[in-house]
């Protein structure tokens, strides 16, 4: 894979802010559930375990847990605490070209500060895909993993969006320059992280975390059903 150039070498790297951040929320795609799992769910180490292991595994992600991707050490994945199998699988279950901020060598923890803002999120990848087959008739449901964040963040909200190529509204300018920016944090000062606007809820927040150790105190929350009936926009609905 050809990683992507960093930000020229005269660019200042963002302003820290110390975060101390409790509640953010990432969805998950909850798969093939039954009905009885649908409701409430139970805000303990058991019932997240279970959640856990009925999402599905690929072969690759095992792999990846086992010896790690070109750029994760399988020794900085989290072990012995609850929900480490998501937290873990956000960092060795990439996808192909990679995200906003990591590239398909290593993964990353995305979470909003609200709710609504995950479930923009979600929606707009979703509404991509079911765009691609021209088709929107589709019904996904999604569980809220929450947890905390304290420390030294990079601050990406005090820059003016439009000049600031990695909150491009269009993944093809902004995936390959946050990317780079993201490496260039990483190696240049071990950045713990972004904290930045989201781009797909207009008011958001949105911070993405490089390493797993830095999600604490995740649990579990409730559940929202997503559902397209032919048209690009879904209908949004909390299931418990």
């Amino acid at each position: 894979m050809t990683l992507p150039s960093f930000p020229a070498a005269g660019r200042k790297l963002p302003p820290t802010v110390e975060l101390t951040q409790h509640g953010t929320f990432r969805l998950i795609s909850t798969g093939r559930l039954k009905d009885p799992v649908l409701l409430p769910l139970a805000a303990n180490h058991g019932a997240l375990e279970d959640l856990a292991d009925l999402e599905s595994v690929t072969n690759g992600r095992l792999q990846a847990l086992e010896s790690g991707l070109p750029d994760l050490d399988p020794r900085e994945l989290v072990f012995g605490r609850a929900g480490h199998t998501f937290i873990n699988a956000a960092f060795t279950h990439t996808r192909p070209s990679g995200n906003r901020f990591n590239g398909e060598d290593r993964g990353a923890w995305y979470c909003a500060f609200a709710a609504d803002t995950a479930i923009g999120a979600v929606s707009y990848h979703l509404t991509r895909e079911l765009a691609s087959i021209d088709r929107f008739e589709n019904v996904t449901d999604y569980a809220e993993l929450i947890a905390d964040f304290v420390g030294p963040f990079h601050d990406l909200r005090p820059l003016d969006r439009a000049a600031e190529p990695a909150l491009h509204h269009d993944p093809a300018i902004a995936y390959p320059a946050g990317q780079a920016l993201a490496a260039r944090l990483r190696a240049e000062v071990a950045s713990n992280g972004i904290v930045y606007t989201s781009v797909r809820h207009a008011g958001g927040t949105c911070l993405v975390a490089f390493r797993p150790d830095l999600v604490q105190n995740l649990r579990q929350g409730g559940i929202w059903r997503l559902e397209w009936q032919g048209v690009p926009t879904p209908s949004v609905k909390r299931m418990g």
